[in-house]
């Protein structure tokens, strides 16, 4: 059984956060110390096909519910805490309702429990057409991905994974070739009539559409026990666009 690669920071009671789509846990590393010098242990997790964690043709949330499972079994945690971004956030909203015994608290960032249309293609495309025999420098890979992607925010992102495979080749440290496969995946929204009744927070980005007023309903019929707050000046990425307006009701939260 392969169990997914973590860094864990800090000591007390145990906060597992999981990243989105093609992200890493070390995107999250400055809010770890953070809630790590707030008495948490963190758990920054890789996800499957992401960051330092295995590679696996077979991707979609049941699969990542049962690998979080398996984390929380060979680690021997008991009660956690959940915070998950974006995909991250449908992952541990399916495995609160899978196993409410092991969860405390649940913060999720960004993203609602229904279904949103596959989208991400630009982002695919320009991965796909990085050829890492012509493209040997993170600068020429990000010119690559520029004919595709402008924003200069979501390129930084993505050239966070690119790792030095050999003295002499780059690669990708997530499984673009899964990734590119599963993509339908990556939306399916959380199964009809599934509840989780404990504390959750659901943090929205003001200036992101990923949940709007219309999913209030939804949430709340999934999630009788939360609360959505609003992180002012921030789109779908709140925790590194206003991160201290994140940090700040997230930890309100997970610390009360």
């Amino acid at each position: 059984m392969e169990v997914l690669h973590s860094r864990i920071i800090g000591a007390g009671k145990p906060l597992l956060i999981l990243h989105g789509y093609f992200g890493m846990g070390d995107n999250w590393k400055s809010h770890a110390n953070k809630f790590a010098e707030d008495g948490f242990e963190v758990h920054l997790i890789d996800q499957r096909n992401h960051g330092r964690s295995f590679h696996s043709d077979m991707f979609d949330y049941e699969l990542m519910v049962g690998d979080l499972y398996n984390y929380i079994q060979q680690h021997n945690l008991e009660k956690v805490n959940m915070l998950g971004h974006s995909m991250g956030g449908k992952t541990v909203m399916l495995f609160a309702t899978e196993y409410p015994e092991l969860v405390d608290k649940l913060v999720v960032v960004d993203i609602s429990p229904r279904m949103y249309p596959p989208h991400h293609h630009d982002i695919i495309a320009a991965l796909n057409s990085v050829d890492f025999s012509v493209q040997t420098s993170r600068k020429l890979v990000d010119e690559k991905l520029a004919e595709l992607i402008s924003e200069e925010g979501i390129r930084q992102f993505l050239l966070k994974n690119v790792y030095r495979k050999t003295k002499d080749e780059l690669a990708f440290r997530f499984n673009l070739k899964s990734l590119t496969e599963n993509n339908d995946e990556v939306g399916v929204a959380l199964p009809s009539f599934t509840v989780f009744e404990g504390e959750t927070l659901f943090l929205r980005g003001e200036n992101s559409g990923y949940v709007s007023k219309e999913d209030e309903p939804l949430i709340q019929a999934h999630f009788p026990n939360s609360e959505i707050k609003t992180v002012a000046n921030a789109g779908h990425w709140l925790h590194a666009e206003n991160p201290i307006g994140f940090y700040k009701e997230a930890i309100q939260f997970l610390a009360k």
